[in-house]
């Protein structure tokens, strides 16, 4: 990519093969062919039906079609066909889970392209930005978005707020001058660039580059080389469905081979292995999981939080660090009055009041040396300018009416150099001039001072008293703007001579203003366990300040800048990073550097942000949070979760649920596989003892599908516990199938299997194999409904409240009416392979069926009373 702002104008033109007079349709038509549209591009989706074989490439699923495939060799159709069933029917609702995601994503674009103004043929002409090329003259006035980088032609006081690409709320001066030596993007005043949004003034540039050779295009090149990263769930889940293959393959061996030393036939002995298989595999476990992430991205949704991947939802429970962007996440990325310098005191802006002399000329130069406007409750304009005039209107006065009554004779236009505006009027009909701009260059051209005793001239005392002023404002992250004024002899032009000999008359300060509701989520998330930073493009006195209002900033901290980050080694900022809460003027890279330098400490990162120069951190982090309103398409393609109000608040809100999708994860998954470890244990203890086989496969798929899928999802609908953000946030090293919650597992499952076979045990009494089988499937079942309700929480029922969450009665009664269709229903019957029970049968199934629930229950009460 050309270095197009060191040459010079006519350089550019000659290298485009452009004119003023602008490409003609069919030349542009060719550029448009040959460079291509002027979009980002993004990255391959797989197809819907490499979604859908994807969800086949699994151990687990692969080890339940060779037991289908045996059922198939041993003549037992109804379970092949059952079997089959399962598998497509949980990668059909993976694919559809994958497909809504990318949807959701797809709804959140724009979907209409901004417009250019272009000249085309000689005639200037309105088209869609996608269509933009290489040579487009291009017209930029106050609103406009840039929609490619460009060369500026001619300047007319262009102004262009650049904080999508660099973080800056400030606007940018630009000028149609020639730079001879390679400067930073921040310095090129002659470019401007794609993303960036003209707040003043108008300009005619060249366009030099659109779509990926752009600078917003280098930043999305640089995203899409950072590699996704696992959720500390899905590693969990990863190496338990590893062990668990492992496991039930040696466990159907023994089984097989034991099976084979009882002489029993080779078919009937590979059934046994498959009901090993088929009682193990948890084969609800991914849909549940899906279907609880799923849930709990619909209630963050309602809570302004869309979260663009579900396996995203549970990463935001073990959230340790949030970096977030200051500009427009932490702040209003909007201007604000916050305090007035005037005779000698500090007062809030509300106080300022038009019958008093003093404050009324302060407010005439306000208002009248400014040239911005709020149009609609939107400012047009500089920022520092039109939030003078949204002080003016918050004491009920109209710029307008002022404007109208006071035409402006003269003007000196702002500059940098100067760095001063002057205008002059006429004050209550005296020629009157006012200049606005930096402290520093108006003091020293000030002779008098206007106090409410009256016109004096300035002190020494008066100097430093004014200087020491701006010295606090400064420290506290404060914009500082002068004001003085003279009055003059009629005439109808200014020149820079007439800049001095002024009566100072006060100061005004203002800021990007925290939002209001940053204190307190700030609050909640150090509450949280959570560690927040500050990371920003801004100056590290201004972040400083904001950061020590919301409460990042403590003492002991540290605040360093990009330039100071550069200079560290990697062992230094890793010693460093846990003290350092403000990190300014930080370039993209850096964004990544210190993201990646928390995540190599062991924390889980989320990243927040809205602009272009934030997605590749964006990406990096484990949870990119990006703005909904203000935030850029880049930063809400990288991001796993976006938020549709812009508030900081709403990632803790996201994190307190994330928080709660985990633990409803978790208690699903040992609700599904303490049932297993029943079955397991039965089919085990009959193998050992030459028993008959307690289940054939479609009793155990029936239970691991429809009753236990049922009360599963109703635990994931489990309301939060108040005390969820008072606790710190989960190792996410930590393994869910952790040693305690294993032997929760064996000690659970085989209280279950225990009283299922003593059912067994019942029915073979009475002289039937497949009574006892009936008997066994049925407590088994029973059992496994009422234990729903232990894994609902760690704290017994009647703590958690019975009704607390109806989803699990209803599931409990739903998986009853189920069982009791199985049962009593003579076609089902034939299918299930069940037998006709006696009331006394019926009784010892659901007494058999409550004792593992019953003994849970008093175990934990008697527990929660010592």
């Amino acid at each position: 990519m050309k270095n197009y702002y060191l040459l010079t104008k006519e350089k550019v033109l000659e290298e485009l093969g452009a004119t003023l007079q602008g490409h003609t349709k069919e030349r542009a038509e060719e550029i448009l062919k040959e460079k291509g549209e002027n979009v980002l591009k993004e990255g391959k989706r797989k197809s819907t039906l490499e979604v859908f074989l994807s969800q086949f490439a699994d151990l687990l699923v692969i080890i339940l079609i060779i037991a289908a495939i045996i059922s198939m060799a041993s003549g037992n159709v109804e379970s092949t066909i059952v079997i089959f069933a399962v598998i497509i029917m949980n990668a059909i609702l993976g694919t559809v889970q994958q497909k809504k995601a990318e949807k959701t994503l797809d709804s959140l674009k724009s979907l209409s392209s901004p417009n250019a103004k272009v000249i085309r043929d000689g005639k200037k002409i309105e088209i869609l930005s996608k269509d933009v090329v290489p040579g487009d003259i291009v017209i930029l006035e106050a609103g406009d978005m840039v929609v490619a980088d460009g060369r500026i032609l001619e300047n007319f006081s262009l102004q262009v707020n650049e904080s999508s690409l660099t973080g800056e709320s400030t606007n940018v001066e630009k000028q149609a001058i020639d730079i001879t030596e390679e400067v930073p993007l921040g310095d090129r005043v002659n470019m401007v660039y794609s993303g960036s949004l003209v707040t003043y003034g108008r300009a005619t540039v060249v366009v030099t580059g659109t779509g990926m050779d752009t600078e917003i295009g280098k930043i999305a090149a640089l995203m899409s080389a950072t590699k996704e990263k696992k959720t500390p769930l899905q590693i969990s889940l990863d190496q338990f469905s590893s062990r668990l293959a492992m496991v039930i393959m040696v466990i159907s061996a023994i089984v097989f081979v034991l099976s084979l030393y009882r002489e029993m036939p080779i078919l009937d002995s590979l059934m046994f292995a498959v009901a090993v298989a088929v009682a193990a595999i948890p084969e609800a476990l991914g849909s549940i999981v899906t279907i609880v992430q799923a849930m709990g991205t619909q209630k963050m949704a309602k809570e302004n939080a869309i979260i663009k991947e579900l396996k995203a939802v549970e990463s935001l429970g073990c959230v340790s660090v949030i970096c977030s962007d200051k500009t427009g996440t932490l702040t209003q990325n909007k201007m604000t009055v916050q305090q007035v310098y005037v005779d000698g005191q500090t007062i809030e802006p509300g106080e300022l009041k038009l019958e008093n002399q003093l404050h009324r000329y302060l407010l005439y130069n306000a208002i009248l040396t400014n040239d911005s406007s709020v149009i609609d409750g939107k400012g047009i304009g500089d920022p520092t300018e039109y939030c003078l005039l949204e002080m003016v209107r918050s004491i009920d006065l109209d710029e307008e009416f002022f404007r109208e009554i006071m035409p402006r004779i003269a003007e000196i236009p702002f500059d940098s150099d100067r760095k001063l505006m002057t205008t002059m009027y006429r004050l209550h009909g005296v020629p009157t001039i006012m200049t606005k701009g930096a402290l520093d260059v108006l003091l020293d051209r000030t002779s008098r001072i206007r106090t409410s005793d009256g016109i004096r001239d300035i002190t020494e005392e008066d100097k430093k008293q004014i200087l020491e002023q701006n010295m606090t404002f400064s420290q506290n992250g404060l914009r500082v703007l002068a004001f003085a004024y003279k009055e003059t002899d009629a005439k109808e032009t200014l020149e820079l001579a007439d800049e001095n000999d002024y009566t100072f008359i006060g100061l005004i300060s203002m800021m990007d203003p925290p939002r209001e509701e940053s204190k307190a989520a700030v609050a909640d998330a150090k509450r949280a366990g959570i560690k927040p930073v500050m990371i920003t493009g801004d100056h590290k006195i201004t972040a400083t300040a904001i950061a020590k209002q919301i409460g990042i900033f403590e003492d002991g901290d540290m605040a360093i800048t990009g330039v100071e980050l550069d200079a560290m080694s990697k062992e230094e900022l890793a010693e460093k990073i846990e003290r350092i809460s403000v990190f300014a003027r930080v370039s993209p890279e850096n964004k990544i550097q210190i993201v990646n330098a928390w995540q190599k400490k062991g924390n889980i990162v989320a990243m927040t942000g809205d602009g272009v120069n934030d997605a590749p951190a964006l990406k990096k982090a484990d949870i990119g949070v990006a703005m909904g309103i203000t935030g850029t398409e880049v930063s809400k393609d990288a991001a796993a979760m976006i938020l549709t109000d812009d508030n900081f608040a709403t990632i803790i809100k996201a994190v307190a649920n994330g928080r709660n999708v985990y633990r409803n994860i978790k208690n699903a998954i040992k609700f599904l596989l303490s049932g297993n470890m029943a079955g397991i244990l039965a089919v085990l203890y009959t193998s050992i003892f030459a028993l008959p086989v307690p289940f054939a496969p479609v009793h155990l798929l029936f239970m691991n599908l429809l009753t236990d899928s049922l009360p599963a999802i109703a635990i994931g609908m489990e309301p939060a516990e108040d005390n969820l953000l008072s606790k710190k946030p989960r190792d996410p090293k930590e393994s869910i199938l952790n040693k305690k919650f294993m032997l929760q597992l064996l000690l659970e499952g085989g209280l279950i299997a225990v009283c299922t076979m003593i059912a067994f045990h019942i029915g073979l009494n009475a002289g039937s194999a497949m009574l006892a089988s009936t008997m066994a499937f049925s407590t088994l079942t029973l059992a496994r409904l009422f234990h729903g309700f232990n894994c609902r929480s760690d704290q017994s029922i009647f703590k958690i409240g019975f009704g607390s969450n109806m989803a699990s009665v209803y599931a409990f009664l739903a998986g009853v009416v189920l069982l009791l269709l199985v049962l009593f229903v003579p076609f089902l019957g034939r299918l299930f392979e069940v037998a006709t029970l006696t009331v006394a049968q019926i009784i010892a199934i659901i007494v058999l069926a409550f004792i593992p629930t019953f003994v849970i229950q008093i175990s934990r009460i008697i527990k929660k009373s010592k």
